[in-house]
Order: structure tokens, then sequence, then C-alpha cells
């Protein structure tokens, strides 16, 4: 059942600039409807930044996470949090600007990973996607993570888009 202020929420949303939301706006969307995977394999909480290049997400690491092993977010979690944030950015485009349905998306490289530290269970992750370059259906992109003012993570990542198929 939707609560009052969610109701709100989507009203307000109704009408929001798809282009330069508002980081309310952001956090009112379920993620769940931007992403091709589902729980138990969801590992990024909410988008809190969306523009032409940066898409930014938050995280808090759950102790029943598939990727916490002695209460932290294993490396392959966090490249994991990466790559969901990259298709949050993809699933926000299509459904907000494109209007169309999720679309795949799968890694095409990864170059210079660099864990610094892993979080641990409680701590918020914020994830950053910086889109350096589009071309013929893959993004080249700069990611890190970071917990409060500490870099826990550098990446740079490749995505590219498989094209739905015509009906």
């Amino acid at each position: 059942m939707t609560s009052g202020h969610d109701k709100l929420m989507i009203k307000k949303m109704v009408n929001f600039d798809v282009a330069n939301p508002s980081e309310a706006a952001l956090r009112a969307i379920d993620v769940h409807e931007l992403l091709p995977q589902q729980e138990p394999f969801v590992m990024i909480g909410t988008l809190i930044h969306f523009d032409k290049t940066l898409t930014v997400t938050e995280t808090e690491v759950q102790k029943n996470n598939i990727f916490v092993d002695d209460d932290r977010f294993s490396a392959s979690g966090l490249m994991e949090n990466i790559a969901q944030t990259c298709a949050a950015r993809i699933g926000y485009v299509n459904k907000y600007i494109l209007k169309k349905g999720i679309q795949l998306g799968f890694i095409g490289a990864v170059r210079n990973f660099e864990v610094i530290d892993l979080p641990r269970v409680g701590d918020v992750i914020t994830t950053r996607v910086d889109v350096k370059e589009e071309v013929f259906g893959m993004t080249l992109a700069e990611a890190s993570i970071t917990c409060g003012d500490e870099v826990l993570v550098t990446s740079e990542i490749k995505i590219a888009v498989k094209e739905q198929e015509e009906a």
C-alpha cells in the first residue's frame, strides 16, 4: 500500500525535470525499476544524482548481502556496485528520457581497478560514475566509491549496451 508521503512524492515526480532532476526526485525512484537485476543481486540502494555525464548512487552495506564476508563488502561486490551504478544510469535514461524499457548492459572491460579499503556492514558508500565517452553503444567511464571522505575504490569501466530486438 502506498503511503501519503509516497503519493505526494509520486505526484511531485510527474512533472520533475528528467534532464536535471533534484536529489529528492531521484531518491523517490525505486532502483529496481531501473535495473535488470533483482534481489538478492541488487547492489545499489538509491540514485542520488544524474546529469549528462555523472551518475551517483548511495548504498548501505547490509549484513545479508551475498558479497559480504566477515562483515566486509568484498571487492567483487564493489565491482558489481559500480556496474549497477552504470546500469542505473542506462535505466534512468531509457525510462525517463527515451521512454523505453530496460536494456541489458555488459561489462566490456575493467581497467585500473584499485581497492584501497573494504567497507564494513552498516557503512554508507557513495559510488560515482563519470562518463568520459559514449560511442556505438559503448560507454567509457571513470568510477570511484567513497565512504565519507575516504576513497575506497577507483576504476575505469567500459559498458556495452545490448540493443533491444524489434518484436
